[in-house]
């Protein structure tokens, strides 16, 4: 065993610490193992899993198995749930038989190569803002002990504080964000592990209507493909563990106008560990809201004709070639040769390469964001 079985008030302050400054994650669950006399420790959303979540240096390469081989998928441990809710704390024994974690591949594959079997569940939070401690031992460890369990259902009522804490701060840090972004007249919505929306400021909430709309907290397009799309980018942004914070830009089509452009970002490793309740954003661009400027700025910018900036208006509203042709009284072979001549001036090849582009010039920015 790692350590003694011993006292938590360094514990509590370590989580409290913790939930006033999120770099300190990392080191409350080293302070966790080392009070649960355990192997190591980390930190689990038991609604909306995700790749990222604060854990003790201990068990970093066992951690890393766990998502990169999907195991975070697999866990048998969520079993645990109904006793974890009804008494605070859980273990493998209340879902499972040491016979049956013989032939368990979670038990088997995952954990004991890491030479970890045994876990304890401590509940920490309230209503859906729930948290796993999840305490690991080892297989010489055994498991945790009917004492030890009661000690730890008095841990998740001490720890029920700390989650408080971190979600008013959580939610302060949210709102001044969102000041921030309203202060420059940019829409702006808050985007939790699930890919829901946590909050918008009244500017995306003036962009929402018949075209977009928020359905069961997800952000949804009339166009199909568009939601699609969308939810794709966004999985991504949570599930894709690279550096890279800023994803590409999603068109949102209006049935008629301008379309809406979302641009993903994903906020710092660790502002999305510990309680954290956002792990990015979007910021959207109307450019219909730019149409006054629109055919100026291609001009100006890009060294487009007059003709060809209304080409590209049309193309904003989503219109194929035919209908734009139809639109602005020329031929077919006119707004065909009108494009090419857009594409390269413009260094873009395709009509969505060409919104994106053009929203870019739009997209207001914001000093930290």
């Amino acid at each position: 065993m790692a350590g003694a079985f011993g006292d938590f008030g360094g514990l509590t302050e370590a989580f409290m610490a913790a939930a006033v400054d999120p770099t300190r994650w990392d080191a409350a669950m080293n302070a966790a193992a080392e009070a649960t006399g355990s192997v190591g420790a980390l930190l689990l959303p038991v609604r909306g899993r995700s790749p990222e979540f604060a854990g003790s240096a201990s068990i970093l390469p066992a951690i890393d198995a766990y998502v990169r081989n999907g195991w975070v998928h697999q866990d048998e441990r969520y079993r645990s749930l109904p006793t974890f809710f009804r008494r605070g704390v859980a273990c493998d024994l209340d879902f499972t038989t040491p016979e049956e974690m013989a032939r368990s591949a979670y038990y088997q594959e995952f954990l004991a190569p890491h030479g970890l079997q045994w876990f304890a569940g401590v509940k920490v939070g309230n209503d859906e803002n729930v948290w796993y401690l999840s305490i690991q031992r080892s297989i010489a460890d055994g498991p945790f002990g009917p004492t030890e369990l009661n000690r730890l259902a008095e841990l998740s009522h001490r720890l029920a504080g700390a989650a408080e804490l971190a979600r008013a701060f959580n939610f302060s840090r949210i709102e001044a964000a969102l000041d921030a972004f309203e202060a420059s007249h940019s829409p702006v919505a808050m985007i939790d592990r699930m890919g829901e929306v946590v909050r918008l400021n009244r500017s995306a909430e003036r962009l929402l209507g018949p075209d977009v709309q928020i359905v069961r907290r997800r952000i949804v397009s009339w166009s199909r493909d568009a939601t699609q799309s969308l939810d794709r980018t966004l999985h991504d942004l949570i599930w894709r563990r690279s550096p890279e914070a800023c994803h590409p830009p999603i068109v949102l089509p209006r049935r008629n106008g301008r379309p809406i452009v979302a641009y993903p970002s994903r906020l710092a490793r660790a502002v999305r560990e510990g309680f954290a309740l956002v792990q990015g954003f979007l910021v959207f661009v109307d450019l219909e809201a730019r149409s006054a400027t629109l055919a100026a700025d291609l001009v100006r910018v890009f060294g487009l004709t007059a003709a060809e900036a209304r080409l590209a208006d049309r193309l904003l509203r989503e219109e194929s070639l035919d209908v734009a042709a139809e639109s602005l009284g020329v031929a077919y072979s006119t707004v065909r040769n009108q494009l090419k001549a857009i594409f390269q001036k413009t260094d873009t090849h395709s009509q969505g390469q060409l919104i994106a582009l053009i929203a870019r010039l739009a997209k207001p920015q914001i000093a930290g964001a």
